[in-house]
């Protein structure tokens, strides 16, 4: 039977085959039906000459009320086999929250599939417990245990993986695409109506993979398939390894199965949609288009358990680039606890197949060879790009490594990645060949025609802008990892490497750096004969320069921003292009010609983050304008594309880019202030008057916080304690201990110990006056402890409260100072001054 039907048109054949042949299975009758349902999840399970469920609702919701169903069905040897079609009656048993389906038996002489089904109940929840016996080892060659058909493609509009990736419909955009995944646990969701479905597959010592597949009468059929081994995709010769297919259903390989009974299990559970995803009041902007941008384009980079990328996996070839230093910022709009630990296992993965053994980062993976180099690829698909030697991909790693590890503050993880982010970082602060702080790329001279960055058909070479300012982020970012790992030595010789960098990328061109002062931008790129090329403002250079804190030149900041906003306006742009002007046309490859085109003067959405993050302590205005164009033209399509044409603003590309949403996490990050650590919830606002009284809901490492965004008055919060401030400061909070930290320290600078919900305001906090006002849930004979820190070493201190002197206490060599409080419920205004 042909691969390309449907599991319906499948099932039509396996009638007329058995109507044919006068199989048994066609003579059982007197089928019945019964209802087992929880008050969130409801099913009607139909047996007798079949053994199906025929209907699922979800908050009383018909997800599926259609004629296929949810049953279970292999195909072996051409011929399919499905618990529609039972060689005998199976018996039904019923006890207290359980219901049992024995004897389900299907198949003929050649091979006999037994199964008993036993469903359980347990609070909103049903659990599905499927025992299976093959009569005799079997090569399967698909398998369905089960599927569900659900009624529409539009009936759910995604569903979240395990791994934090996202099966998006809206993909599915013709009959039979199908995507397959490595997943034990799949979230099915729509915003409209706010419901959401969660199936779990439990089968100890087993792999699960499943699939998604848009059928031929549009009806959305979730395959789900237990084995001994991993599931590896059907085209999978070495060089194919493609998890999305077009007019196709069979995405995975056969596989072996044993004659040995085995057992599996499945619960259904809903979730409240808003509850689980929503993410607060966002006052002066679309909410609702934030939440979807964040919660669909920016997954759609993750392409399977173990691989993160930028691009989606419907993309023909799939690529990923190593060389995106954003893919763990992601993690930061996605704010799915999900995706963080996803990220955490494709990262152990990446530095066990992409890294070689002398330090070098291959820069892609995809589904096939044909993007790599001749001979420039391992079995695991990672490679170098027929453009050249992409070298940021050994920074970017880096930085992802890093930037994960702040948001999960996971550090027995980190310190998995301590000696392969060291081992990347060594290989290219080798390519330092004058001892300038620049590192050098694999080319001296844009005629050899090779890149060596993210801009892969410009022929960048030598010291490269782009690569030198990922890799100081890089530097900067893992020095205080080396830092929290007992590795101030480590620590310091990477500080004084981007120290060095970062004073030569400063200087003029005519010095040897990469400042132009004709141009008023800094370059692309310095060739070794000392020419100077990409003089053309490009964007991502001078944003990563700001926005990394390469250029703490206010002049030059206001230079570089200014002109860009000038051009933005005369062009009237919604959003920033890759280079403001063109590049030479020696300087690409020739179909980059003539300007704009492509990579030379196309607007490509990836570099909304470091944009936004550039403009939002210079003019967050700014930044926002371009945040709400962004999402002004997702409302218009959806941001489906790869790039956007210059001159017409069209959308361009077969392929749609994680990438553009990073302008909404450049919101959360920079403007919201967003900014998880590892120790601490960091939070630095540059709101703008309209995104006054915005609250958002954040999970930051197993909490649920809130946070509340008013003109000068922040606030962070969680079901036990609150901080508000007047500027920055970092939060954290266990079962009984509040921290404070204030601005961007990553010392505590008071703790308070309370078995009671407490509220504190900060007023001021200085060297010579420490102010706050307290308030308690309820009134407690418990005493509070305070720790104040950061104060000067073995001075005297007076604490008072609402004004009146309750004692002086002095500091430790250390600068802190303790004291503990029995306060009432009432607010109290506790105050600490250096005394005279």
């Amino acid at each position: 039977m042909s691969t390309n039907k449907s599991i319906t048109s499948l099932l039509l054949m396996l009638l007329l085959l058995i109507s044919a042949t006068g199989s048994k299975a066609n003579t059982i009758a007197d089928d019945k039906s019964i209802s087992i349902g929880t008050p969130k999840i409801a099913i009607t399970l139909a047996y007798g000459g079949k053994a199906q469920i025929t209907s699922l609702s979800v908050n009383e919701q018909k997800v599926v009320s259609n004629a296929d169903g949810v049953f279970t069905s292999v195909k072996v040897d051409g011929k399919v086999y499905s618990s529609l079609h039972l060689n005998a009656k199976p018996a039904l048993q019923q006890s207290a929250g359980k219901t049992t389906l024995n004897g389900i038996r299907y198949g003929d002489k050649d091979l006999t599939i037994t199964e008993n089904w036993i469903f359980t109940k347990k609070g909103s929840d049903i659990t599905w417990q499927v025992e299976r016996t093959f009569s005799k080892a079997a090569k399967i060659e698909e398998a369905a245990m089960p599927v569900i058909n659900f009624d529409n493609i539009n009936t759910w509009e995604g569903a979240y993986q395990g791994y934090g990736g996202l099966a998006w419909f809206y993909l599915f955009n013709e009959k039979l695409c199908t995507y397959g995944v490595h997943t034990r646990s799949t979230n099915f969701w729509n915003s409209k109506t706010g419901n959401g479905l969660n199936i779990t597959v439990n089968a100890p010592g087993k792999a699960v993979a499943m699939k998604y597949t848009r059928t031929n009468d549009d009806k959305l059929a979730y395959s789900v398939t237990v084995s001994d081994k991993q599931m590896i995709p059907k085209s999978d010769s070495g060089t194919n390894r493609r998890l999305f297919l077009r007019k196709r259903t069979d995405v995975w390989a056969p596989f072996q199965a044993p004659a040995l009974k085995n057992s599996q299990s499945i619960t259904f559970s809903y979730f409240d949609y808003n509850d689980k995803y929503g993410r607060g009041k966002l006052a002066g902007l679309n909410g609702a288009q934030v939440n979807a941008v964040l919660g669909t384009i920016a997954r759609i980079g993750v392409i399977d358990s173990l691989h993160f990328g930028g691009n989606s996996w419907a993309t023909p070839y799939g690529p990923i680039c190593l060389h995106e230093q954003y893919i763990g910022q992601l993690g930061l709009g996605i704010n799915d606890p999900a995706y963080l630990k996803g990220y955490e296992s494709c990262l152990d993965f990446y530095r066990d197949h992409a890294i070689q053994p002398d330090g070098r980062v291959y820069s892609r993976w995809a589904y096939t060879n044909e993007d790599a180099a001749p001979g420039q690829f391992n079995k695991d698909g990672f490679y170098e790009a027929q453009w050249g030697i992409l070298m940021d991909s050994n920074p970017d790693i880096v930085t992802n490594v890093a930037e994960l590890y702040n948001m999960t503050g996971d550090k027995a993880w980190v310190k998995t990645h301590q000696a392969s982010c060291e081992k990347a970082l060594a290989w290219i602060m080798k390519r330092d060949g004058n001892n300038n702080g620049l590192v050098e790329m694999m080319t001296d001279s844009q005629n050899q025609k090779k890149s060596s960055d993210w801009i892969d058909i410009i022929w960048a070479s030598y010291e490269n802008a782009f690569v030198n300012a990922k890799l100081y982020h890089a530097l900067v970012e893992w020095a205080v990892v080396e830092r929290q790992l007992n590795n101030p030595e480590k620590a310091t010789y990477y500080e004084n490497f981007a120290a060095k960098l970062k004073a030569s990328f400063n200087k003029p061109t005519s010095e040897g750096g990469l400042w132009d002062e004709e141009k008023q931008c800094y370059v692309h790129w310095r060739d070794k004969d000392n020419s100077i090329h990409g003089r053309n403002m490009v964007t991502p250079v001078n944003f990563m320069a700001i926005a990394y804190g390469i250029c703490g030149d206010k002049n030059r900041t206001k230079l570089i921003l200014d002109n860009i906003e000038a051009q933005m306006q005369r062009e009237k742009l919604f959003f920033w292009p890759l280079a403001m002007t063109s590049y030479e046309p020696a300087e690409g490859k020739e179909y980059q010609f003539p300007f704009p085109e492509y990579e030379n003067g196309d607007l490509f959405l990836s570099w909304g983050s470091v944009a936004v993050a550039a403009y939002a302590s210079y003019d967050p205005t700014l930044a926002v304008k371009y945040v709400k164009n962004v999402l002004e033209q997702y409302s218009k399509d959806g941001l489906a594309y790869q790039r956007y044409g210059r001159q017409k603003q069209d959308g361009r590309g077969d392929d749609i880019l994680s990438g553009n949403s990073l302008s909404i996490v450049g919101l959360y990050q920079a403007i919201y202030g967003i900014n998880p650590l590892y120790n601490r919830f960091y939070l630095d606002p540059h709101i703008t008057p309209e995104l006054a009284g915005t609250e958002l809901k954040y999970n930051y490492q197993g909490q649920r916080l809130t946070i509340g965004l008013d003109n000068d008055s922040y606030t962070v919060s969680n079901n036990k304690f609150k901080v508000t401030s007047p500027k920055s400061f970092g939060f954290n909070a266990t079962a009984n201990l509040l921290s404070y930290f204030n601005g961007n320290e990553d010392k505590a600078a008071l703790t308070v110990t309370s078995t009671q919900s407490l509220t504190i305001k900060i007023n001021n906090w200085s060297d010579g006056k420490i102010e706050w006002v307290q308030s308690k849930g309820a009134a407690s004979t418990t005493p509070l402890t305070y720790r104040v820190s950061k104060l000067k070493s073995n001075e005297n201190y007076t604490v008072a409260i609402a004004g009146k002197i309750i004692g002086k206490k002095k500091s430790d060599a250390k600068g802190e100072l303790s004291f503990n409080r029995i306060a009432s419920a009432a607010s109290e205004n506790i105050s600490i001054s250096h005394a005279n």
